[in-house]
């Protein structure tokens, strides 16, 4: 049976938002850079859409209406999941249909493979623990999905420092998790412990593989014929 770990609450400051504002308008730069080919719909309404749904996110946080601005958070993550995935889908059938180029495909690589990070790193800060507003909360906040080295100690170890009995998850920790899931297939030094965060790290991994496996393919495919044509 897994075994969850709330998160240890104290007293804080709210948690920034900005790091995660930013993370959402650097996926549709990203998704803006893709080849015409494996972009999804009019040019520049990633941008648009990401750039309306923002500003109402901001002002319901400001204003703390948080149910609202869950709800906004989750939506915009599902549409930049939606367009992940489709671009994912083509840049799969473009390769096996031979119509994408290597500068091309590189390009377009490295931008989902990004993308992918961010979408995942975001996902996690929205979910884990109930969202970033149930974590500020001292009572009512969700079961924590990952187990973060500072929570194991705090938990664990005696005479811990005051600085990691007070540590909280911020965006960045769930950045940092989803580039190791990305890397490493894997995240590392951070156990998942609930079935939900499970299979979100191994939507991400396949993901990720699958892009690295059609970069290595292309580059088998370029480099075989070159070096039987020097052999021979």
């Amino acid at each position: 049976m897994t075994s969850q770990v709330p998160h240890q609450k104290s007293s804080r400051q709210p948690e920034v938002r900005w790091p995660a504002w930013v993370a959402l308008f650097i996926t549709a730069l990203l998704y803006e850079g893709l080849p015409k080919i494996l972009y999804w719909g009019p040019h520049g309404l990633m941008i648009s859409l990401i750039s309306v749904l923002i500003i109402p996110l901001i002002i319901t946080h400001w204003r703390r209406h948080s149910r609202i601005n869950r709800i906004l958070g989750l939506s915009v993550n599902i549409l930049i999941t939606l367009y992940l995935i489709v671009s994912v889908i083509r840049i799969v059938v473009g390769i096996m249909n031979g119509y994408i180029g290597p500068a091309h495909l590189l390009i377009s690589a490295t931008a989902l493979w990004t993308t992918n990070i961010l979408v995942f790193a975001l996902w996690y800060w929205n979910l884990d623990a109930g969202g970033p507003h149930q974590r500020e909360l001292n009572e009512g906040h969700g079961i924590a999905a990952f187990l973060f080295p500072q929570t194991q100690i705090s938990l664990t170890a005696s005479n811990v420092p005051h600085a990691v009995k007070q540590w909280e998850p911020n965006f960045i920790d769930y950045l940092f998790l989803a580039f190791n899931t990305s890397i490493a297939f894997s995240p590392t030094d951070t156990p998942v412990l609930t079935r939900w965060a499970k299979c979100m790290s191994m939507i991400q991994a396949m993901i990720s593989l699958t892009i690295i496996s059609m970069l290595a393919a292309r580059a088998i495919n370029i480099i075989t014929p070159a070096a039987n044509y020097l052999v021979s």
